[in-house]
Order: C-alpha cells, then sequence, then structure tokens
C-alpha cells in the first residue's frame, strides 16, 4: 500500500469501528485484528472502565485468532465461522471473521441477551455493507 492508501484505510478503519461501537448501547470495545491476532484499530465506549488492560485484550485477540486457525480443518464439515461468541459472569466476547485477513473483535454487556439479533442484524450488515474496503490492496 502507498502512504497515502495507508492513510486512508486508517481514515476507514477510524470510521468502522466507530459505526460498530454506535450500532449498539450493550457494545463495550471494538477492535479489527489483522490474521495474526494483532489489533490494528480499536476503540472504547465513552466512560467505559475496562475489565481488562490494553495488553491483555491484545494477548486474548492473538489467542482467539490462533486458535480459530486450528478449527479451519472441520470448516468443510461444519461450514465457515459465522462468529464466535462466550459469554462470562462480566462480560460477553464476540469475534467475527471479516475475510481471510482481517478480524472483527468486541466485547458486550454481561446483561446482554439479545446478542445473536444484534449480531445479525446490526453488526454483519455493517460488515457485509463495508467488506470490500477489507481487501488487501497490491
Amino acid at each position: 500500500m502507498s502512504a497515502n492508501e495507508d492513510t486512508d484505510f486508517t481514515k476507514f478503519l477510524f470510521t468502522f469501528t466507530r459505526n460498530i461501537l454506535n450500532s449498539d448501547r450493550s457494545i463495550r470495545r471494538v477492535g479489527i485484528t489483522d490474521q495474526n491476532g494483532n489489533i490494528i484499530n480499536e476503540r472504547d465506549r465513552e466512560g467505559l472502565q475496562p475489565f481488562l488492560t490494553i495488553e491483555e485484550t491484545h494477548e486474548w485477540a492473538i489467542r482467539t485468532i490462533n486458535r480459530h486457525k486450528t478449527r479451519f480443518d472441520l470448516e468443510s464439515k461444519m461450514g465457515k465461522l459465522t462468529y464466535l461468541f462466550r459469554r462470562y459472569t462480566r462480560m460477553s466476547r464476540c469475534l467475527i471473521p471479516i475475510n481471510e485477513n482481517y478480524y472483527l473483535i468486541f466485547t458486550m454487556d454481561f446483561d446482554q441477551f439479545d446478542f445473536d439479533k444484534i449480531i445479525m442484524e446490526k453488526i454483519i450488515p455493517l460488515i457485509n455493507k463495508e467488506k470490500e474496503n477489507f481487501l488487501i490492496k497490491k
């Protein structure tokens, strides 16, 4: 990518994560990772008191992407992953593949039980709308 393309992509990521965060009030933190789990853009809900440090969040992202990659050989039997959701007693975490190079990760308030509806009706449509912007330019 040229410097100009890199700047445009950074602006796009900033806007995209803001739109995801604003799509539902239960979303706490949003991040975009590369295929290695490195967070390349992230944003917190205003006034949020995070449960994890930035370092812990980054380590979780790397481990989650690496675990997801170990399941690729089962895709032919189970189908492609739509999203991965884990509920904890204090919050919920989600991973959504955007394409083979990028993933959306986010956390939600622990008391949000409508997560499937939010993901399928709000977040996935935003991803699909912007998916072409995640294509790697050579």
